[in-house]
């Protein structure tokens, strides 16, 4: 009778989705079902290069994969030497099961995925630099930031008159 039980195996930075096809490898190689699935959630965000909005998949915990294994400590031993693979996270220095609730919690944000966002984040008070459109190289302070929308609200002046503006973010710069 095999114990499947979800595990957080801590990975080099940037280096989640290696380690995820490493250990589906490895779980083909064995030919038995001992790994059961292995899990790296990803979020979109949504980031501006040469002038574009492109959309890219980021890992939502860095450094981290989840996988759903029957650990022995042969096992456990073989998947530490892996490379890019830091440790199994758990209490003295053994591999500690994520507790239902925990893994629920993950697996919610797997299925119930998001809508992407804007990678960037404006605080209110933050002087901002519009590029685009016809408030062009006016400065403007933000009140507001919808990130769901990814929309600013400014308070432009304009003539010496404060003008309240709403845009969206990729329309502006940071003034630094």
């Amino acid at each position: 009778m095999m114990a499947h039980k979800w595990y957080a195996i801590q990975t080099h930075s940037g280096s989640e989705l290696t380690v995820k096809k490493a250990l589906e490898k490895l779980a083909e190689e064995m030919g038995n079902d001992r790994i059961a699935e292995v899990l790296v959630p990803t979020e979109d965000l949504i980031e501006i290069k040469k002038s574009k909005k492109v959309i890219v998949e980021r890992p939502l915990y860095p450094a981290y994969a989840f996988a759903k294994i029957d650990l022995d400590t042969a096992l456990w031993h073989r998947i530490q030497s892996m490379p890019k693979v830091g440790r199994f996270i758990g209490e003295s220095k053994k591999p500690t099961p994520l507790a239902e609730k925990d893994i629920n919690l993950i697996l919610e944000k797997v299925n119930n995925r998001s809508a992407a966002k804007p990678k960037v984040s404006f605080d209110e008070g933050e002087m901002v630099r519009i590029n685009e459109g016809p408030f062009a190289n006016f400065n403007g302070i933000v009140e507001d930031f919808d990130m769901t929308a990814g929309i600013l609200k400014l308070n432009v002046s304009i003539f010496g008159r404060n003008t309240p503006v709403e845009i969206s973010y990729t329309q502006v710069e940071r003034v630094i």
